[in-house]
């Protein structure tokens, strides 16, 4: 089964899958960072922005949000949730704007499903041509390095009369440039389960390859991976956030 079928299957289901993520503090932790080192402009867009849960926080904040994703069933869930923002199909990876913007945001390790360094590489440069002077391009990413295969994330959840369990791990071989998220879902209805298994194939690279991809276009940032404070990264974590400022 396909990434992509698999999330169009489950489309319906998306918000449960992430029922546990504090989309609220991640916003707002990215509006703080686009306050101290952006330019303060109203402009946002959100890369593989799914259904739309961060950008209705960022319209909350005052900003003119729009989003895109390769999804089309999630995007029309999106358009639900936020009517006044503009919504576009497209991939992250090659994308072009009207107006440029002050900040673009990526949330969820999204920036890694871009299909290889160089695909990785057209997403920067997309984001740095869509972004005014002072712009700033916001996501969080794993380094390869510190990848521990063992980790494993799971929450339960219920709909109506059914009863969802959502798991993901990370999986790296070791070497090469791509990883994969392992996804399992299963949802049971009167006593009848369902199951789906998916490794999502993403892009695997260390936060120093990440870095010096990025500064030929950004002035970068690293912190710790806590939307809640600003704290440096301390270079032995896993999870990084990424600010990177277009000069």
């Amino acid at each position: 089964m396909s990434s992509n079928y698999l999330y169009t299957d489950l489309s319906g289901y998306y918000n449960l899958m992430c029922a546990d993520i504090n989309y609220h503090a991640q916003s707002y932790g990215a509006q703080r960072l686009h306050q101290l080192f952006g330019n303060e402009g109203p402009g946002h867009l959100d890369l593989a922005c799914g259904t739309g849960p961060h950008i209705h926080h960022f319209i909350d904040f005052g900003y003119q949000s729009s989003g895109l994703d390769i999804n089309q069933p999630m995007l029309e869930q999106a358009k639900a949730r936020c009517p006044e923002a503009q919504f576009s199909l497209g991939d992250m990876c090659d994308f072009q704007v009207d107006e440029p913007l002050d900040i673009i945001t990526c949330f969820l390790y999204s920036i890694h499903y871009s299909d290889g360094i160089e695909k990785l590489k057209q997403c920067i440069t997309s984001a740095h041509r869509a972004l005014k002077p002072g712009g700033v391009f916001c996501f969080n990413s794993v380094d390869k390095n510190r990848i521990d295969n063992n980790l494993l994330e799971r929450h339960t959840a219920t709909q109506g009369n059914s009863f969802f369990t959502f798991s993901s791990a990370w999986n790296y071989c070791g070497e090469g440039e791509k990883q994969f998220l392992k996804l399992s879902i299963t949802k049971t209805t009167e006593g009848i389960t369902q199951s789906w298994d998916d490794e999502h194939p993403m892009v695997a690279l260390s936060f120093e390859e990440l870095t010096k991809i990025l500064q030929p276009c950004f002035d970068v940032h690293i912190l710790e991976h806590d939307y809640e404070k600003i704290i440096p990264w301390d270079k032995a974590s896993g999870n990084a956030i990424f600010v990177c400022v277009k000069a």
